[in-house]
């Protein structure tokens, strides 16, 4: 990859988009992970107004850290970043007692809280990102947002830009070397951080980014018959999530009423 192109090209194409949207820049949730890392350091390099949120709810202390880190390291470098943390615990925790059901019941409810957190976040993105005339930029890449759906709809789904969208996992990695972000961001281990228990998205998934990447890129030419051994078994778990996603990706089912039923 022409790491350098693609940075400048995704820089200008965030520049350009604010512009016209008559936006003062952008605002990033912050996790501590390479894909947002990556994203507000090429919106930090627009030299517009980038509003950098960390959100923490009941989040992991080496998560916190590397977010902080990393926002404190683009203050130092670029003098158009903001930075504040908002704990969105005890809001979570209120929304947690008026939403708890019982476990034996609802099997899904610890997903349901997990996704819960995310739109909590989107919310509060978009509250800070009106405050500021500020657009939310997304932070998914190509295998979340298009090839398994992993993320939240309405939730980090629910963003105003996608600058890495294009971008595969391995990708992003490659920028974050090139952008040189603080190590701790460059080498932090993918996870979504929705959960009370450490579960990294390679646990979560059943298989790891490279992997998924090469069914991507073949999917839609092959089928499951083309694949032996654990491709076939990645296959088929990019198949199930993809498949299972679609409602994410596509566009909001609408009803069509025939013109004549309107007279």
């Amino acid at each position: 990859m022409q790491t350098q192109k693609v940075i400048d090209h995704i820089v200008n194409w965030l520049k350009d988009y604010a512009t016209k949207a008559r936006v003062n820049g952008y605002v990033i949730g912050v996790s501590g992970g390479v894909d947002s890392g990556v994203v507000s350091t090429l919106a930090a390099m627009t030299e517009l107004k980038t509003l950098l949120i960390e959100m923490p709810i009941r989040q992991k202390a080496d998560q916190v850290d590397r977010a902080k880190d990393h926002m404190e390291d683009l203050k130092s470098r670029f003098p158009n970043v903001e930075s504040m943390s908002v704990d969105l615990t005890p809001a979570f925790e209120e929304l947690y007692k008026t939403f708890d059901v019982k476990d034996d019941l609802y099997p899904n409810e610890k997903l349901a809280f997990a996704n819960t957190r995310s739109r909590l976040r989107m919310l509060t993105l978009y509250y800070y990102g009106q405050l500021n005339g500020l657009l939310v930029c997304g932070t998914g890449n190509k295998v979340e947002d298009f090839g398994i759906g992993f993320y939240t709809k309405y939730g980090d789904g629910g963003v105003d830009v996608s600058p890495i969208a294009d971008l595969y996992k391995t990708e992003v990695y490659t920028l974050a070397k090139g952008l040189n972000l603080v190590k701790s961001i460059q080498e932090a281990i993918p996870t979504d951080g929705l959960w009370d228990v450490d579960r990294t998205d390679e646990q979560q998934i059943g298989a790891t980014y490279p992997e998924l990447e090469k069914i991507q890129k073949e999917y839609g030419t092959k089928t499951a018959e083309d694949y032996e051994g654990r491709d076939k078994e990645v296959f088929l778990i990019f198949d199930r999530m993809h498949k299972a996603a679609k409602h994410k990706m596509e566009p909001i089912p609408i009803c069509d009423i025939p013109e004549e039923w309107r007279n």
